[in-house]
């Protein structure tokens, strides 16, 4: 079992990824500096992501590599500062950045991510909805999706110079987009 830092102890990308793997089947995240765990995903929430990740996977170019449930550093702070790491629920990166990561044992970073997804869990609505949102803005994070399960929707926002994060309104049935590549999501097949 891995040790956990000190509770008053601040942490850095390299502490953050120095504790290992959560054993107790928790979700672990770096939010500036501060640990922060979240119960796992319910079984209704891995099938989404699961059937979601296969959709987005089997559309992607092969510059492109989709990721579930990976760490991902946000870079909002140089490597030895206090380090905000999400574990969104499914990341779509350059192949050259999945490849960087497998080579050095590293962490994917947000400069190299096109699309973040998370699945609205319970206790998680004002954190994906606002939180995570203006983070990955501020990470520079061209898109962002939030699916919600109860009902069953897809909020696509688009990185803007002007207005940060902006978005054409909640999807319920078929979602289509032609950035960051062209991709339809069935919402009706999530789930």
């Amino acid at each position: 079992m891995t040790a956990l830092p000190e509770a008053w102890r601040l942490l850095t990308v390299a502490d953050y990824l120095a504790l290992g793997e959560d054993e107790d089947g928790r979700r672990r995240e770096l939010q500036e500096g501060v640990l922060t765990n979240s119960p796992s995903p319910t079984p209704r929430h891995n099938v989404v992501r699961a059937q979601l990740y296969m959709q987005v996977d089997a559309q992607l170019p092969s510059d492109w590599v989709a990721v579930p449930a990976v760490d991902l550093d946000l870079q909002l702070v140089p490597d030895h500062g206090l380090a905000t790491v999400r574990r969104p629920d499914l990341v779509v990166v350059e192949a050259a950045e999945y490849e960087r990561v497998d080579a050095e044992r590293g962490i994917l970073r947000a400069s190299a991510a096109c699309l973040v997804v998370e699945i609205v869990s319970p206790g998680s609505r004002r954190m994906d909805y606002v939180m995570k949102r203006s983070e990955y803005a501020d990470a520079g994070i061209p898109h962002y999706w939030i699916i919600d399960m109860s009902p069953l929707s897809l909020v696509a926002f688009r990185l803007t110079e002007e207005f940060g994060y902006v978005d054409d309104g909640e999807v319920t049935d078929v979602f289509t987009t032609t950035s960051p590549c062209p991709l339809t999501i069935r919402l009706d097949q999530l789930g």
